[in-house]
């Protein structure tokens, strides 16, 4: 049986049940931690009450504060951190630009989710820095203005790497990829094309006894109709990529200011990203 991942109710009751033998701090939301963790499993939030009581005995405090949740959720989405590896200066700088970007095109990309932490800390097995967005709320369906903005989030890193330094690098190999699967789904799935408005080509199958599965099979149209995909696919990446190139070369005094900032601290919260911002808008 098949079982849907908890909603933000849902979650709220899972982590009162997991916290019930576990001293916290009277400044920790449980609603708030709820908020910050959609798409997360049962498991997965066990997970995270269990980590930020562990964070909390080694630092030896009796009681599990905001922020040891704070770093639990950060570890359970990105991995654990990788202090050991040491990046000589000139990644350290292309990371702390290109997770720049992806923040500040969140921060101006309508219907973005908040940007909530920018770090350059080495994190899991491939992750050399992260951007951390956290929705208010669960959602269910995303516009095709949605699906765009997070396309130009995902291209905000690469972009910010060709704007400060000229080239690029294959730290955006994971972004270029989830990148071109929205703007593959956009055509083949959801029927946003202007050739086949409102039509589905699917290149992959559901099994009936696993529904919301899909697993690949053979296509079922022409190799014109691929051909029209695949130029649309890269028609729509090359538009928002010049779309955020444009951008990030408009707030290059911004960008400049939080990346020296990443490379000073190595890691922004929420709202010092925001003072940041707010701070530059005001000196315009």
């Amino acid at each position: 049986m098949l079982v849907d991942r908890p909603d933000l109710k849902g979650r709220a009751e899972i982590l009162k049940i997991h916290v019930r033998n576990v001293k916290l701090d009277p400044a920790v939301d449980l609603d708030t931690i709820a908020r910050g963790t959609p798409g997360f499993t049962g498991a997965d939030l066990a997970n995270i009450v269990n980590e930020a009581a562990l964070l909390a005995v080694r630092a030896g405090r009796g009681r599990v504060l905001p922020g040891d949740f704070d770093n639990a959720i950060e570890r359970v989405i990105a991995g654990l951190e990788k202090k050991n590896r040491l990046l000589n200066p000139m990644e350290r700088k292309f990371v702390a630009y290109h997770e720049t970007g992806h923040a500040l095109v969140a921060a101006f990309t309508k219907g973005a989710d908040p940007v909530h932490k920018i770090s350059i800390i080495p994190r899991g097995i491939g992750s050399l820095g992260h951007t951390i967005q956290l929705p208010t709320e669960d959602r269910f369906l995303l516009t095709e203005e949605e699906l765009l903005g997070k396309i130009d989030v995902l291209l905000g890193g690469r972009a910010s790497e060709q704007v400060f330094f000229g080239e690029i690098s294959t730290g955006a190999s994971n972004d270029i990829t989830r990148a071109t699967d929205i703007a593959r789904k956009m055509i083949s799935d959801y029927g946003m094309s202007d050739k086949f408005k409102n039509v589905v080509l699917p290149s992959q199958r559901t099994p009936l006894f696993m529904p919301g599965e899909s697993i690949p099979g053979p296509r079922e149209y022409s190799e014109s109709t691929q051909q029209y995909i695949d130029e649309e696919i890269t028609r729509i990446i090359k538009d928002r990529y010049e779309k955020v190139v444009q951008f990030l070369g408009q707030k290059k005094g911004t960008v400049d200011k939080i990346a020296k900032r990443l490379l000073e601290i190595e890691t922004i919260g929420e709202e010092e990203f925001r003072a940041l911002i707010e701070e530059d808008a005001k000196a315009l």
